[in-house]
């Protein structure tokens, strides 16, 4: 782990722009959930001091890096912030974070519940110091539910929701998602409430609490199409969204390789079923409708396996294309850096980290036209902004040099 420091690092810093510029946020968060919801805040302009223990973000070991504690994967979650390191087992540390609380509008943090209220900092006890304050967090499970503090991570959030179902084995076992996907949405979806709050305090001055529970967040999303039946109330006649789950939905191999093409009016499939030299298949009654391609949808989508190894690739995209029918290339990960759409949008851009060189960063997606985002700040060494922030608080050198274990400077 790098070792941390007091010192700023000489790192390239432009102001911070974005609709949430001014807006103060103390981050307690670790891992992916917190940070991809502070990072969300700080994209958007938020000043993020990001709170870490005396060992750092565990997360800053994970992933290839030129400098110890720089790991890729912390890298994509915690640009746009500064860190500060506080032992917040410590009185004097823990003392110094309420008086940052005193000066943010914004406090979060993907502790258990019980452990935040163990060391001091439930709503409670913040709010009482800072009453306009946005106090945010996210667990696995809600807040006084018999499985509050019931530990969660992201597999196990998969596999309990049903979502690791969804993705499952030609043999039918439950598979993970290749993504960590319940904690990257949970965390957007924290930043999204974070900011609706924030809305609700310029109307009445109101702080208020936050929680958002990982189960809660993916079903919302997961069950917008698969609930099916259920919606009705009747879940023994089927869930689960059929054209979601039929094994031929997928890219189709060409004679070169793989195409991703999605046909849905019937003007589309007549002229997709006549691009594969079977015009005829849209007057057939299982495909000749919304409805019947839908109640017959893994034998639409059979007729793409069958199709598509006609032509190559880019002999299918010149043609899909002119007929006004969505299609590309299925792509893997090495071919989006050479992927002409992403070139021409600067998606992967290149900046220089103070220690770990030239880098790159992937760019923000949105765009607000009179209040634009951007890319600030590059992910901190450990501790980089510690004695500045910790000054910021008001502590003087000598409770600084306590709370640090290092001499006064």
């Amino acid at each position: 782990m790098t070792a941390a420091v007091t010192a700023p690092v000489t790192a390239p810093v432009t102001p911070p722009t974005g609709p949430l510029a001014g807006i103060r946020v103390i981050d307690v968060t670790t891992v992916v959930l917190g940070p991809m919801c502070s990072q969300t805040l700080g994209d958007m302009g938020a000043g993020v001091i990001k709170i870490e223990p005396p060992q750092g973000d565990d997360l800053r070991m994970v992933g290839p890096s030129r400098t110890p504690g720089m790991g890729s994967y912390f890298a994509n979650l915690n640009r746009n912030k500064r860190s500060a390191v506080l032992d917040l087992k410590q009185p004097a540390a823990r003392e110094a974070l309420y008086r940052l609380v005193e000066t943010a509008d914004v406090f979060v943090h993907n502790m258990r519940l019980g452990a935040a209220q163990r060391l001091g900092l439930g709503y409670e006890t913040l709010s009482e110091r800072n009453p306009r304050l946005i106090y945010a967090c996210a667990s696995g499970f809600r807040k006084d539910s018999s499985l509050q503090d019931y530990p969660a991570y992201d597999d196990l959030i998969q596999g309990v929701s049903g979502i690791a179902a969804l993705n499952a084995e030609p043999g039918g076992a439950p598979r993970y998602f290749p993504s960590v996907l319940v904690d990257k949405l949970t965390g957007v979806t924290l930043a999204s409430m974070i900011g609706m709050a924030l809305f609700h305090r310029e109307r009445t001055g109101e702080g208020q609490e936050i929680h958002l529970p990982m189960m809660e967040t993916i079903l919302s999303f997961a069950l917008v199409e698969h609930l099916w039946h259920g919606t009705l109330g009747e879940p023994e006649k089927g869930v689960g969204y059929p054209r979601m789950l039929t094994p031929h939905r997928r890219p189709y191999p060409t004679k070169d390789g793989f195409i991703s093409v999605i046909a849905h009016s019937n003007a589309q499939w007549g002229k997709l079923f006549e691009a594969m030299g079977v015009p005829g298949l849209i007057d057939d009654p299982r495909f000749n409708s919304v409805k019947a391609r839908s109640a017959n949808i893994d034998a639409v989508y059979a007729t793409l396996t069958r199709g598509m190894p006609q032509r190559t690739t880019e002999d299918w995209l010149a043609l899909l294309r002119e007929a006004d029918i969505p299609c590309g290339k299925a792509s893997s990960l090495e071919d989006l850096f050479h992927d002409s759409y992403l070139t021409e949008t600067n998606y992967f851009g290149a900046k220089d980290h103070p220690v770990e060189g030239r880098v790159v960063v992937p760019a923000i997606a949105a765009r607000l036209s009179k209040s634009p985002p951007n890319v600030h700040r590059l992910w901190p060494v450990l501790g980089e902004h510690t004695r500045e922030v910790l000054q910021e608080a008001g502590c003087s050198d000598e409770e600084i040099a306590a709370i640090t274990g290092q001499g006064p400077r």
